[in-house]
């Protein structure tokens, strides 16, 4: 990763940001050359005058967004850093992590580059923190004297509001006090980050700092979303799938909500499963060995959402060859165990059949589950140092969207 200093009228290579200012403005960016000198002309004019600030550009770019900023840069009246990355780790999120860390200001303040977040508010968002005593002050479109004028169309609204309900359904508790937990632009103070436990896969940084880094006091400031200075929104249907990847990601941190989210995965694996054996047996094949393929069908289905959708952070563990193999041995580990489990409690606790079938379910269930993260997605033994973090998938551009 390199890393530049830039002030006004030099360039010059340094290893950290050497002065600290009052705030630190976090930029991503993804091909934004033509919005960033509109975006730092901008910030001039509202923010130096009423707090002392710098502004660092994490830059994921392809085309001359680094250059662009540097000659811009000559007119600032602050210091302006681009960390260019090479690999663009976490998408968007994982770019504004990188910010957060290279901060230095006690208030750090997150907006995207395309100018729809205004910087006169930067002021307004650090001074609410401070009054309210806030670790995390949300800029949203949700409450009074807010607005989401700038989202273009009314697919884009309806996705926004959608995303936003579903959110707030998932994490209730988390998610208490914010109404625009989808915004890209808040300030949050930099003791209240813990960067090591963030695991960002996309744009949504907020709702990852929201849910994993938990604030201890939260409060919003309305906005207004403004027009896109150039250019065009970068939401695609894959950052849509990206973004859900990353919710159910979040909701599974627990045991309890990953053993749910496990079981309801089990049950969706029977449509493969029936489907299969349909096939098979309208084949002309015996139903023994149909069941016995079939069943290799809703095997396969689950271990593809379990590996997305419940042990996304774990996958690292392990090659794929492997975590696939010792998965499907405990899936059909579970049919050869429940037909002896099953006799076992109606000879031996002289239950009825159902009721010794449903005990059979669940007491593999569990097991299985058990099994899955012990033997599957835990790491192996001398394999992971204590206190490191994880490591979220590589190659996603920071995509800026909204």
């Amino acid at each position: 990763m390199s890393q530049e200093y830039t002030v006004p009228g030099e360039v010059v290579e340094t290893a950290e940001i050497p002065e600290p200012g009052a705030v630190t403005i976090v930029v991503p960016t993804f091909n934004e050359s033509a919005n960033v000198r509109q975006l730092l002309r901008q910030i001039t004019e509202a923010v130096p005058a009423r707090l002392p600030c710098e502004v660092v550009f994490v830059d994921d770019s392809t085309d001359d967004t680094p250059e662009v900023i540097e000659k811009a840069a000559q007119d600032c009246p602050f210091p302006v850093t681009v960390l260019h990355r090479e690999k663009p780790v976490g998408g968007l999120g994982g770019a504004v992590v990188e910010g957060l860390k290279a901060a230095t200001s006690d208030w750090i303040v997150v907006m995207d580059g395309d100018c729809q977040h205004p910087p006169s508010l930067v002021p307004d968002l650090v001074a609410t923190g401070e009054r309210a005593n806030a670790g995390l002050v949300v800029a949203s479109r949700y409450i009074k004297g807010g607005s989401r004028a700038g989202l273009a169309g009314s697919y884009r609204v309806a996705v926004s509001r959608g995303a936003t309900w579903l959110t707030k359904a998932l994490f209730p508790r988390r998610l208490h006090g914010i109404s625009d937990p989808m915004s890209g632009f808040f300030a949050i103070r930099r003791s209240a980050v813990t960067a090591e436990v963030l695991q960002p896969l996309g744009y949504k940084i907020l709702l990852e700092l929201a849910v994993r880094s938990r604030p201890r006091r939260v409060t919003e400031v309305p906005f207004v979303f403004q027009d896109r200075f150039a250019g065009e929104s970068k939401s695609t249907a894959q950052e849509g799938l990206r973004f859900l990847r990353h919710l159910a990601g979040l909701r599974a941190a627990s045991p309890v909500a990953r053993m749910i989210g496990f079981g309801l995965i089990g049950l969706t694996g029977f449509v493969p499963n029936l489907l299969g054996l349909w096939a098979l047996t309208a084949a002309g094949m015996h139903y023994v060995p149909a069941e016995i393929l079939a069943n290799q069908l809703g095997v396969a289905w689950n271990f593809v959402l379990i590996e997305h959708l419940l042990f996304r952070e774990r996958r690292r563990h392990r090659r794929w060859w492997d975590r696939a193999g010792r998965f499907a041995l405990l899936a059909n580990a579970d049919l050869v165990l429940r037909i002896p489990l099953i006799a076992l409690f109606v000879h031996q606790l002289h239950l009825g059949v159902l009721s010794a079938t449903a005990l059979a379910l669940v007491t593999t269930f569990v097991l299985r589950f058990a099994g899955t993260e012990a033997l599957v997605y835990l790491p192996r033994r001398g394999r992971e140092k204590p206190g490191r973090g994880s490591t979220a998938q590589q190659g996603e551009p920071c995509e800026q969207t909204s």
